[in-house]
C-alpha cells in the first residue's frame, strides 16, 4: 500500500464540544486534511513542541524523547496505519543500530513524539479516503495555529440538527465549518455524511 506523507497544519479547539481538540494533518502537496480528535493534555504537548517552548520540567513526551536519545534510538517515522470504529491506530517506527522496531502507540502520543523528533508522518490512501476532508479553497494554507470557530455553528444541537439536515445542507455546513477551521465540528459532520452515504 502506498504511504502518503502528512504534516501538522493546525490545532483546533471547538466551542461546540467542550474540552475537544483536533490535530489537523494535511496531505503534503495536496488539499486533503485529516482531523483527529485528541485530549487536552496531548494537544498541549503538541503545541509546546510546535512552538518550541521549553517547560521548566520535562513533559512526559519530552522524557520519552530524552530516553530515546540517551540510548541511541531514533524515531524514523510515524505511521497512522488503521482506522477502526472512529479510532486511529499508529506506530512509532524506530531504529537502534541496524535494527528497525515498530512500537504501537496512540495517535496523539505518536504525533507529539513526531514533532519532537522532527520525523515524517505517513498514512495510507484508504484512511485519507474514509476520514479525510477535501478543502475546496486552493489558497495557501496558514501556518500552524490554534483556532476557535465563529458563530455559525455555535447554537447547533448536533445530535438532533444534523440528523434532520439533507446531504446537501450537511455538505454546505461542512464547508462553512472548514472555513472557520473548527475541525472538531467538521469531524462530526463528516461522520454523519459518511454514515448516510453508506446506507444509500
Amino acid at each position: 500500500m502506498k504511504k502518503i506523507e502528512l504534516e501538522i497544519v493546525a490545532l483546533s479547539h471547538s466551542i461546540t464540544q467542550t474540552h475537544s481538540y483536533a490535530v489537523v494533518l494535511g496531505e503534503v502537496n495536496g488539499l486533503r486534511r485529516l482531523p483527529i480528535v485528541i485530549g487536552g493534555f496531548e494537544a498541549q504537548a503538541i503545541a509546546v513542541a510546535l512552538e518550541k517552548m521549553q517547560p521548566s520540567r520535562p513533559l512526559t513526551h519530552d522524557l520519552f524523547a530524552n530516553f530515546m536519545d540517551t540510548f541511541g534510538i531514533e524515531l524514523v517515522e510515524v505511521l497512522i496505519y488503521k482506522l477502526e470504529e472512529g479510532i486511529f491506530f499508529a506506530k512509532l517506527v524506530c531504529q537502534n543500530n541496524n535494527e528497525t522496531v515498530e512500537i504501537d502507540s496512540r495517535t496523539s502520543d505518536a504525533l507529539a513524539m513526531a514533532v519532537r523528533a522532527n520525523c515524517k508522518i505517513y498514512t495510507y490512501e484508504n484512511i485519507l479516503d474514509s476520514a479525510g476532508l477535501y478543502l475546496e479553497n486552493t489558497e495557501e494554507q496558514p501556518e500552524t495555529k490554534t483556532t476557535t470557530p465563529g458563530s455559525a455553528v455555535k447554537n447547533l444541537n448536533f445530535e438532533k440538527d444534523l440528523k434532520s439536515m439533507s446531504l446537501e445542507e450537511l455538505n454546505t455546513l461542512l464547508q462553512q465549518v472548514l472555513e472557520q477551521e473548527d475541525y472538531v465540528t467538521a469531524i462530526t459532520i463528516r461522520d454523519e455524511i459518511n454514515s448516510r452515504e453508506k446506507n444509500k
